[in-house]
């Protein structure tokens, strides 16, 4: 698509009871301040999760908004961007729409029991879910037609709100029954909901053709995620929303869906807001570093950068606001160079498991400097030198014989938990993992094993004693594991790297000491840490483990493995954890780009980290591996040159300041 790296979405929900609507707006003003803030692109609305329209409708003149001043409000911004040479997507929603869902309750998705589905404030609100399995979607269609109708000039469509759910209206029970499935069975209507969603996307994209044979497409969520990329097809790009301050996973979210969606063949696009929460909450002001970590976080990543605002509903866009973006996409724009075309450069594949788990082992490599892709199933893994299957992995006989192949060919992996066993949790079907399943260890009152969990105070952790290579950096004694692990046995010919050692008794309400888990019996029981030949298993639930509670022990363990499987990473660097790094080339240049960045989200507030000041890296030594001969190194855009030297195939150099973000250009001959 070649897309612009600046852009902006410009949320325009708006009440149909607010009067004067769209009457200080001025195209030209508009235009004007959006090109002084560098911006490639914005997205402006045809119509609102209210239902309401900003556009001149010829089909459906009463959904235009009742208090708009100009009707042609939507074709005048477009017009005035285009003479600036700024590109417009059309906005419109889809399974919001408060206007619809008052007068079609029947579009409405449905609980098993009948009732309407909500997620919102109230029973009024606009986030009552209209199903796209109805005859809505026949509505949707007229209005996509009514857009090109009206608007000659569509660059791209942007479909809002586009989810799978498990439905039970009477469209969604009907087509469950002409498929024989079982629309009393959770797990059925949600399978449905998928092929719901799959459906509707291509068969929207399919329609919009019609009437443009190059615009973008995208869909907001629209089922995209690890092994589920049946709707792709139907989208020119993706983006996703990596809004920190509105998101529970904060500064981590980019992390992983940044790493994963790079991979699916499309351009990517991560959305962050300006503002200081989260979308809609007008006349908020992002702090200056966390809109520029945000956008060069998404630029190491290879992603286009974009800014979501909200216009006011008188229409008059806030210079303030395009004063702080255009701070940052001014430097953006003075970044892109480095950008176009890039490719990561990568030594680790991580292979998408549920949340937790990812989210701790996103943020363990990232902070140990590491350069990785997040995978799913599909996906090849023979370019990498090691695959960490983190905690909980769905295994199927497919997916396993592909692993083992993997280690077969020379591949290492990094496996811990229940990665790597069948659907019951009671063997390993990964063949190559270095352990046996020895039994479900301790039954928690749930009747379930306790493996894994937090229950109560800590009631069922257990102990490591690190030792060798992988307790490196830390003191050869008891070191607390929240949640118990897999217990297994060491298969033959495996080196135990690391022993279980016991609690005096699990906590439990007939005996326990103290605030919370029971201290070291001293009495080791079964392996903890294993290896064999190219595979090192970690027993517990590691990568969850740090996620809930960041244990250094823990991460410094995973990352000796990591090394001893990895001794030579692509990149090294002396700076603190909280520098993120990331090496991409671009090939026609012949040079990498590696970008170094250094800003600390702190929680200043119970509902969210925020960035508020820059602290500086001075003399930060950086190593990489290199299998080209290296021409020049120099700081980029500035273009200071920076001295190297190349010692047992790796590059090494050192930065005399990172600032927030410091862009290094290495230049080379094949």
């Amino acid at each position: 698509m070649n897309l612009p790296w600046r852009q902006i979405h410009m949320d325009f929900h708006t009440s149909e009871v607010i009067a004067g609507v769209g009457s200080e707006f001025d195209a030209e003003e508009f235009a004007d301040v959006l090109a002084k803030a560098h911006v490639g692109q914005v997205c402006c609305f045809a119509r609102c999760h209210h239902g309401m329209m900003y556009y001149d409708s010829k089909r459906d003149p009463e959904r235009v908004h009742p208090h708009l001043a100009d009707r042609n409000m939507l074709k005048e911004q477009i017009a005035a961007c285009h003479r600036r040479g700024i590109r417009v997507p059309i906005y419109t929603s889809v399974q919001f729409d408060h206007y619809t869902a008052r007068r079609h309750e029947d579009w409405i998705v449905r609980n098993e029991d009948g009732s309407i589905f909500q997620k919102g404030f109230d029973t009024d609100s606009f986030r009552q879910w209209l199903c796209v399995n109805t005859p809505y979607v026949e509505w949707l269609r007229r209005h996509v037609r009514d857009i090109f109708e009206c608007i000659t000039e569509v660059d791209g469509l942007f479909f809002d709100i586009v989810r799978t759910h498990d439905c039970s209206c009477k469209w969604c029970r009907e087509g469950m029954a002409a498929k024989g499935m079982d629309a009393s069975s959770k797990d059925e209507r949600r399978r449905y909901g998928h092929e719901v969603v799959m459906r509707f996307v291509l068969e929207m994209t399919e329609y919009v053709r019609q009437f443009s044979k190059d615009c973008s497409i995208y869909y907001n969520e629209g089922d995209i995620a690890p092994n589920r990329t049946a709707t792709l097809a139907g989208f020119t790009h993706l983006e996703f929303d990596a809004l920190p301050s509105g998101n529970p996973d904060g500064y981590t979210t980019l992390r992983r869906r940044g790493r994963f969606e790079r991979n699916l063949g499309r351009e990517c696009v991560a959305m962050t807001g300006k503002f200081h929460t989260t979308w809609g909450d007008f006349h908020s002001f992002k702090n200056f570093a966390s809109l520029e970590y945000e956008c060069y976080q998404a630029l190491s990543l290879n992603c286009r950068c974009l800014i979501g605002d909200q216009l006011p509903p008188s229409g008059k866009i806030e210079r303030p606001v395009y004063e702080l973006v255009g701070r940052v996409f001014g430097e953006v724009e003075r970044k892109e160079p480095w950008c176009h075309g890039a490719k990561a450069l990568t030594d680790i594949a991580v292979l998408a498991g549920e949340g937790e788990s990812m989210r701790g082992a996103t943020g363990m490599l990232v902070e140990g400097g590491h350069q990785f892709e997040v995978l799913d199933n599909s996906m090849d893994f023979s370019r990498f030198k090691v695959v960490v299957l983190p905690d909980r992995v769905s295994m199927t006989d497919e997916l396993a014989a592909k692993i083992d192949e993997y280690v077969t060919k020379g591949g290492f992996v990094l496996a811990s938990f229940e990665a790597g066993m069948d659907e019951e949790k009671k063997r390993f079907v990964v063949k190559c993992l270095p352990v046996e399943f020895a039994g479900d260890g301790p039954i928690a009152l749930d009747g379930q094993p306790a493996r894994g969990r937090v229950i109560g105070d800590n009631c069922y952790a257990d102990y490591v004693v690190p030792r060798g290579a992988i307790g490196r950096g830390l003191p050869e004694t008891e070191h607390v594991m929240y949640h118990n692990g897999v217990e297994v046995l060491a298969a033959a010919g495996a080196e135990v790297l690391a022993d279980v050692t016991q609690p005096l008794f699990w906590r439990m309400a007939e005996h326990f000491t103290s605030h919370r888990q029971t201290p070291s019996s001293g009495k080791t029981s079964y392996p903890a840490i294993v290896r064999k030949g190219n595979v090192i298993y970690f027993g517990h639930r590691v990568f969850g483990m740090y996620s809930e509670f960041a244990p250094l022990w823990v991460k410094k363990m995973v990352l000796n493995a990591v090394e001893l499987l990895l001794p030579e990473p692509l990149l090294r660097h002396n700076g603190p954890s909280t520098m993120e790094t990331t090496v991409n080339e671009q090939a026609k240049g012949k040079r990498w780009v590696v970008h170094l960045l250094h800003y600390v989200p702190a929680p200043r507030a119970r509902k969210l980290c925020i960035v508020e000041d820059v602290i500086p890296l001075y003399d930060v030594k950086v190593s990489l591996r290199a299998d080209v001969k290296v021409k020049g190194v120099r700081c980029v855009p500035g273009g200071e040159k920076l001295n190297f030297g190349v010692t047992s195939a790796r590059i090494e150099f050192v930065v005399p300041k990172v600032a927030g973000h410091q862009m290094i250009e290495i230049s080379y001959k094949p």
